[in-house]
């Protein structure tokens, strides 16, 4: 666990941070034979990192290899060795210069793949998207008209009986017909009195009477 600590510190601080610094100094000072020796230098290193993705997951039970990874970055860099210059000129160069047209080929068809790719994807997330939509829709519709199917004839005709105005009860009799109705045997009796009396007093035989008592 220490040496790949290690390790990966001198990797970040020398085989990265270090050449990216001075590649600045030789883009800012336009010097050719700086800028062709650092290129040449961050290819290699470029080639080391994917390498070393899968030599840390298969090599690294091998003795001193963490070891060896910190002197090889030290190689590369050394002004001595120049072992990243050696490296590119014996065998990267050669071999790119030989398959430049073919690696050129393979990457034209691989970007109008993944361009084809990227429009087909596209096109189904689009579509599976506005199915989603679609089905979201109607599922809402279906349970609204289940929700206005479940109210059966009776319920409507209870809420029309709630909402109905009550009938209204006939009004009290006033007093003005009250008092005709007790009124009426009034004027009878008096009329029938005024009617008797009149009659006795015209009647013969009443005045017989009286004149008798």
């Amino acid at each position: 666990m220490v040496a790949w600590i290690i390790s990966r510190l001198v990797v970040l601080i020398f085989g990265t941070l270090y050449p990216a610094y001075y590649s600045y100094k030789a883009v800012k000072s336009k010097d050719i034979k700086e800028y062709v020796k650092w290129m040449m230098y961050w290819i290699i290193f470029a080639l080391f990192t994917t390498a070393e993705t899968f030599t840390d997951i298969f090599l690294c039970w091998f003795p001193f290899y963490y070891e060896l990874k910190i002197a090889f970055v030290a190689w590369l860099l050394s002004p001595y060795t120049k072992g990243s210059s050696l490296l590119y000129r014996k065998f990267v160069h050669p071999t790119l210069s030989s398959k430049e047209k073919e690696i050129d080929d393979c990457l034209v068809q691989a970007k109008d793949r993944s361009y084809d790719a990227l429009v087909h994807f596209g096109k189904r997330g689009l579509n599976v998207a506005a199915t989603a939509a679609v089905m979201a829709a109607s599922k809402g519709q279906g349970a609204l008209s289940e929700r206005l199917r479940s109210f059966s004839m009776q319920d409507l005709s209870t809420i029309r009986g709630d909402g109905a105005p009550a009938p209204s009860s006939p009004p009290p009799p006033g007093p003005g017909r009250a008092s005709g109705k007790h009124g009426q045997p009034k004027m009878s009796r008096s009329a029938s009195e005024s009617a008797g009396s009149s009659v006795c007093t015209c009647c013969s035989t009443c005045r017989t009477r009286k004149g008798t008592a």
